[in-house]
C-alpha cells in the first residue's frame, strides 16, 4: 500500500456535466462566440448591462445571413445566455446570463494575452 496521497479527480453530477459540455459546445463556434462578444457591448452610450440588438443587425455586424444569425441565436437561447423580446416584426435579443459570459470574455482575454506573449517567445 502506497503512503503517497492521492490526488481525486473533481467530479460533478452528470447533470452538471451535460451543462458544462452543453455550454462549451454553444460557445466554442466562432459565429456564436461573435454574437456573445457583440451583444456584451455599449450601444450609443446606453446602459452597458441590457444593451438590444435587433437579430437584422446582429447578422450585418458578424456578416452573416439572416437565415444562419437566426439559428445561432437560438442556440444561444436555449442554452440560457440570450434572451429574445418580439416588437411586432423584429425580434431583439439581449444577454441574459451576464456572469457567465463575462467569464467566457475573460478566458478569451486570457487566450489573447497567452497567444501573443507565446508568439513573441518564438
Amino acid at each position: 500500500m502506497s503512503t503517497e496521497k492521492q490526488t481525486k479527480v473533481p467530479h460533478r453530477p452528470l447533470e452538471v456535466d451535460r451543462y458544462v459540455d452543453a455550454f462549451l459546445s454553444t460557445v466554442c463556434d466562432t459565429s456564436r462566440r461573435y454574437i456573445l462578444e457583440l451583444l456584451a457591448l455599449p450601444i450609443d452610450g446606453k446602459d452597458p448591462d441590457l444593451p438590444e440588438w435587433r437579430s437584422g443587425d446582429i447578422a450585418r455586424s458578424i456578416g452573416l445571413s439572416a437565415a444562419t444569425t437566426s439559428e445561432h441565436l437560438r442556440q444561444l437561447s436555449d442554452a440560457g445566455l440570450v434572451a429574445s423580446r418580439r416588437e411586432g416584426n423584429v425580434v431583439y435579443y439581449r444577454l441574459r446570463n451576464h456572469l457567465l459570459v463575462q467569464a467566457f470574455q475573460d478566458l478569451l482575454r486570457a487566450l489573447d494575452t497567452d497567444y501573443a506573449t507565446s508568439r513573441n517567445e518564438n
